[in-house]
């Protein structure tokens, strides 16, 4: 996983930091149940069930971040990790990957003297150790302590067992509620010119898009982003229950089993559509090659004059503030998902979410206190540690949190500049995120702000994107290894059906359109597509079974 993912995956929760310290006018005098975490703000003891005292007895361990790109903060240095190191008294030894992870990780396993705790992707890495005997099993923890397993659920926790029954990850960034960055947005000073007309079907948007066209030349009627990306966006439109992530597997659930996407009639239609769109000028005609900051420019320009995307809450927040800092009734309008007429708007989903969220932590043998280890991540999955780790210590940028634990900004937060707070790199040492408290919180402060100080992307999720966003959970993890020979099937697929997409996108009839898909079905069907997608039904069947408790 790339630095680039990590921000995409924190998006959601990532906005909290931006929109808490955005302001809150009203609280409850700091009064909160604490429910699930019986710990004592501001003093050296924070009790986690029954099992170890957090504050009594130092917990020392090494911690290890198995990404290239990553560099663990010295710990100490900030504040959260500060407080944590005063009044929880537990203490870290930062070991880091120097850019070759992979190599670090093989070395440290060869000499037998793997750290405490490893940051890593779920998968065949965590596999791997586990068979090696190297990971202790969390499951007498998890009864113990109070916190994960009130908020993961069992559900979440079942998706995390291995093949002997036994869970030994504990997620980061997992969530009990929808998130996602996807979906539609309009530019509004356009849209009211035209006068504001019924954008809800395919055939609306397409009449809406001509519109643009002949009145504003200058204008990109529909932009989809570097790659043609809003493409995969546009596929639910086209076929209620769909979701972008079958469009990028170049596979889809048809019935008990995965299949090539090249049988999905909801997806020829949106290739066939997106083609139409493309040889009429009506969408960006440099959709495969321009890069990111060339769509961020047009869009702070106002050179958009409809967008669809799967990070659109992001790009869209950083067009509209653009526009609307040089006209104030200038900027962009998110708007309910485009759907094909006769098809429940309800259940077209542009965005999708995984309840096991980013990555897992797990606690190698050679800790000395595994169970403190397990206790502090508790702790930080839990209110208090949330607050905290994510928000900041008390005293710093709240003093106060309301009756549901969401921490209430103080004055020093507004006057401090933004490049400043960044300075802290609180978010930096959150290794147990809980995106549902976090998301949560961010939502109850956003609703108590004037209208003028809302953040316009925090909106956006609330109003649309989160309400028309797909559990993904049971699809997670169902992908062949990439050295597997079903993985190297995979990878050969997924290169030549990117060569296709293209030529779909450039054809100049919908004839060849269809005629391109066929050609498509057959080559990435002789290249060994139909292994790929029985290994993916096999594990699908195992995620159904582990998520009914089977």
């Amino acid at each position: 996983m790339k630095g680039k993912k990590l921000l995409t995956v924190l998006m959601t929760a990532g906005l909290a930091g931006t929109v808490l310290l955005a302001g809150c006018s009203s609280n409850d005098g700091g009064k909160s149940s604490n429910s699930g975490n019986t710990g004592k703000e501001g003093t050296n003891k924070t009790e986690t069930g029954n099992g170890f005292v957090l504050g009594e007895t130092p917990v020392n361990f090494s911690y290890y971040v198995h990404y290239d790109w990553w560099t663990t903060e010295p710990w100490g240095a900030n504040p959260n990790s500060k407080w944590v190191q005063d009044n929880l008294k537990v203490t870290v030894e930062p070991i880091q990957s120097g850019g070759a992870a992979a190599q670090k990780l093989s070395t440290m396993i060869a000499s037998k003297e793997l750290p405490g705790a490893i940051m890593m992707d779920r998968g065949p890495e965590v596999e791997r150790l586990r068979a090696a005997g190297a990971l202790v099993p969390l499951d007498d923890y998890i009864d113990k302590y109070p916190n994960l397993k009130k908020w993961a659920g069992e559900e979440t926790l079942n998706m995390l067992r291995s093949s002997d029954g036994k869970i030994y990850q504990f997620p980061n960034w997992y969530t009990a509620a929808p998130t996602g960055n996807g979906g539609w947005f309009v530019n509004k000073k356009i849209y009211a010119d035209l006068g504001s007309p019924k954008l809800e079907t395919i055939d609306d948007l397409y009449a809406y898009l001509k519109q643009v066209k002949d009145k504003y030349p200058d204008v990109i009627p529909l932009e989809v982003g570097g790659n043609g990306s809003g493409v995969e966006v546009m596929f639910p439109s086209f076929q209620e229950g769909a979701n972008g992530a079958f469009h990028s597997m170049k596979a889809y659930p048809n019935g008990d089993k995965f299949d090539t996407i090249y049988n999905n009639e909801a997806w020829k239609e949106t290739m066939l559509f997106a083609s139409k769109l493309f040889r009429e000028g009506l969408m960006t005609q440099d959709a495969m090659t321009q890069k990111d900051d060339q769509v961020k420019e047009k869009l702070a320009t106002g050179r958009v004059a409809v967008f669809v995307g799967g990070n659109a809450t992001n790009v869209g927040r950083e067009g509209h503030n653009a526009l609307k800092a040089k006209d104030p009734n200038a900027g962009y309008e998110f708007i309910w998902p485009i759907a094909k007429s006769g098809l429940d708007k309800n259940k077209i989903y542009p965005n999708g979410y995984n309840a096991l969220g980013w990555n897992v932590n797990v606690i190698t043998t050679s800790a000395k206190n595994p169970e403190g280890i397990f206790a502090y991540l508790d702790w930080m999955t839990g209110e208090e540690g949330t607050r905290i780790m994510f928000f900041g210590p008390k005293g710093l940028y709240w003093d106060e949190f309301d009756a549901d634990g969401a921490p209430i900004p103080n004055d020093k937060w507004f006057s401090t500049p933004q490049e400043e707070k960044d300075k802290d790199k609180l978010e930096a040492y959150v290794w147990a995120g809980n995106a549902t408290f976090v998301d949560t919180s961010k939502q109850k402060i956003e609703q108590t702000l004037p209208e003028e100080q809302r953040n316009w992307g925090s909106l956006a999720q609330l109003n649309i994107a989160w309400k028309t966003s797909m559990n993904m959970t049971q699809f997670n993890n169902i992908d062949p290894a990439p050295e597997t020979d079903e993985g190297i099937i995979n990878q050969q697929v997924t290169e030549t059906a990117n060569e296709y997409f293209g030529k779909i996108l450039f054809a100049k009839s919908d004839a060849e359109v269809l005629s391109l898909i066929e050609e498509a079905k057959k080559t990435t069907t002789s290249l060994g597509f139909d292994k790929v997608n029985e290994y993916r039904t096999a594990r699908w069947q195992e995620n159904l079974a582990l998520i009914n408790g089977k």
